[in-house]
């Protein structure tokens, strides 16, 4: 594992990324080839429904989009940092992904609507309620916008709940990136991604009930820890 080992697969992919249709296959790519790089062994429990449009994840670190991008193509929001960051700012602003600034309800909305519209074009989404990271002690207060435009679109999605045994997996974002990604070059860090059982809209009666479905099923659970 090295800093080269993950900075060659991303500058041979960031001219892909120039259009929107090779943006997710490439990003795909990018991410099955880098989560060895960073020593991530990932151990999956239950079973990916790659038929479920949604997935829902909670959040534990920058690492997270990767793991799970690496299963299979897919767009996700993420906060405007994000554009900023060293290594992955370049991949982000040229893979088409969404930015959110948190703070402006007005980009919130923009980043709904976007959401809203590729949920409705069918495209294959990841979600992280949860809209920051944690040490995965507990689940934040979840951004519902997400899950109700799911809701009102009929989209079914699939929860997904990420833990590590490791404690320098999880990035809070009080900590400088490099130095946590040359942690994670250095040691073999596991992960574990326990697949829940879809959701479907159809199954409850309002929204209030599927954000709570989603509030059980990404809640950490101590015999989730590898």
């Amino acid at each position: 594992m090295s800093l080269a080992g993950v900075l060659m697969p991303t500058f041979a992919l960031l001219p892909s990324l120039a259009g929107t249709t090779e943006a997710l296959p490439g990003m795909h790519r990018w991410a099955r080839k880098l989560v060895p790089e960073l020593g991530i062994e990932l151990e999956i429990r239950g079973t990916l429904r790659p038929d479920i449009g949604l997935w829902v994840s909670n959040h534990l670190s920058w690492v997270d989009p990767v793991v799970l991008m690496s299963l299979r193509p897919m767009a996700t929001i993420a906060k405007q940092e994000v554009a900023s960051y060293p290594i992955l700012g370049p991949w982000a602003r040229r893979s088409g992904m969404h930015f959110v600034d948190r703070s402006d309800p007005t980009s919130r909305a923009s980043a709904m609507n976007m959401f809203a519209a590729a949920l409705q074009a069918g495209r294959d989404m990841l979600l992280f309620p949860e809209g920051t990271t944690t040490r995965g002690e507990r689940l934040a207060p979840l951004y519902e916008g997400g899950l109700r435009a799911a809701f009102d679109l009929g989209v079914p999605a699939q929860p997904l709940r990420l833990a590590t045994p490791a404690a320098h997996y999880p990035w809070t974002g009080d900590e400088s990136l490099l130095p946590h990604l040359r942690t994670l070059l250095g040691t073999q860090t596991k992960v574990c991604l326990t697949a829940e059982e879809p959701l479907f809209p159809a199954d409850f009666p309002d929204h209030a009930a599927w954000i709570q479905a989603f509030r059980f099923a990404l809640e950490p659970r101590d015999f989730n820890v590898c």
